[in-house]
């Protein structure tokens, strides 16, 4: 099974944003949408829960797609 990760802050969800989810589908099993959360920068646009639920309603219920936190360094 192919996984692919495309880590980002989606403040807002764009449609460049929805284009690369559907790339990145077209490569891999699995994409993991992993949402950034940074603590340091309180001026965001939508909180962590809005952004989450923007791209779920944008992508449906497409199995194929995991969101996620990411609190830190994608690396770690």
């Amino acid at each position: 099974m192919k996984r692919a990760v495309y880590a980002g802050s989606f403040d807002p969800m764009t449609n460049g944003h929805l284009d690369i989810i559907q790339r990145g589908l077209a490569l891999a099993d699995e994409l993991i949408v992993a949402v950034a959360v940074n603590t340091s920068k309180s001026n965001g646009l939508f909180d962590f829960e809005a952004r989450v639920e923007m791209i779920r309603s944008v992508i449906g219920d497409d199995q194929r797609v995991r969101v996620m936190k990411l609190d830190g360094l994608l690396t770690d």
